[in-house]
C-alpha cells in the first residue's frame, strides 16, 4: 500500500491553474481536502488521511524531491511506498496512468526525486496534459488549462482521485493492468471510462 502521496506543482496563485500543476489540482479534487488539517512541514503543505501521508511540496517543481525526501525520512517510508502525482506530456489530456519506476521523461519534478532518493523506483500517478502542437514545452506547461480543456480535465482528476484512494487500500501492483492508461471520455448523458491499451515496457 502507498504510505506517502506527493502532489507536484509550483506554489502560489500565479501557478494554480497551470498544466504543470495538474498534480496539485488533483489534491484539490480530493473529496476530503477541505476537512484536512494542512500544516507547513517538510518544505511543503502536509496532512494525513487514513494512515496515508499527503504532501504538496512548496519548493517549486525542480526541487520537489527535497520536500518528499524530508517527509519520507521522518516517517521512515521506503521509496517504493511513495506515489508521485504529476502532469505528463507523453499522454493526452483526459488520460490517467499508473506506473512504477522507469524513465523521467524530462520532468523536473521526477528528476529531483531521483536526485534526492538516488533511485527512480517510486510509483507515479500521471495526469495527461499532452504535448503542444507548436511552441515550446516550457511555455506549454506553465500556461493555464483553457476553459474547453477543463471539461476533459476535471473528470480525469476525479478518476485520478479514485485511483489514488485505491493505492492507499491495496497493493498498487494489482491496479497496474487496469490503470496502465485509462482515458476518461465524456458523453452527453454520463461519464464513460474506457481503458486504453498501455504500451508494454513504456519508459515515458
Amino acid at each position: 500500500m502507498i504510505k506517502l502521496a506527493a502532489f507536484l506543482g509550483n506554489p502560489g496563485p500565479g501557478y494554480m491553474h497551470n498544466r504543470h500543476n495538474a498534480g496539485r489540482m488533483l489534491a484539490l479534487s480530493l473529496p476530503f481536502y477541505n476537512s484536512l488539517s494542512w500544516q507547513k512541514k517538510y518544505n511543503g503543505l502536509y496532512a494525513s488521511k487514513n494512515n496515508c501521508h499527503l504532501l504538496m511540496p512548496e519548493t517549486y517543481m525542480n526541487r520537489s524531491g527535497i520536500s518528499v525526501q524530508a517527509a519520507a525520512s521522518f516517517f521512515k517510508i521506503d521509496i517504493k511506498e511513495i506515489i508521485i502525482v504529476h502532469d505528463e506530456l507523453e499522454i493526452p489530456l483526459g488520460t490517467i496512468s499508473l506506473k512504477f519506476s522507469g524513465g523521467l521523461g524530462g520532468h523536473n519534478g521526477l528528476r529531483s526525486m531521483k536526485e534526492n532518493f538516488g533511485s527512480a523506483d517510486f510509483w507515479r500517478l500521471r495526469v495527461g496534459i499532452g504535448r503542444p502542437s507548436k511552441g515550446e514545452v516550457y511555455d506549454w506547461v506553465l500556461s493555464d488549462f483553457q476553459k474547453n480543456e477543463q471539461e476533459t480535465l476535471f473528470p480525469a482528476l476525479d478518476a485520478g482521485v479514485n485511483l489514488l484512494m485505491q493505492t492507499m487500500e491495496c497493493d498498487p501492483e494489482t491496479l497496474l493492468k487496469e490503470w496502465a492508461k485509462k482515458k476518461i471520455q465524456i458523453s452527453d448523458n454520463s461519464d464513460i471510462i474506457e481503458s486504453m491499451e498501455g504500451k508494454k515496457n513504456d519508459n515515458k
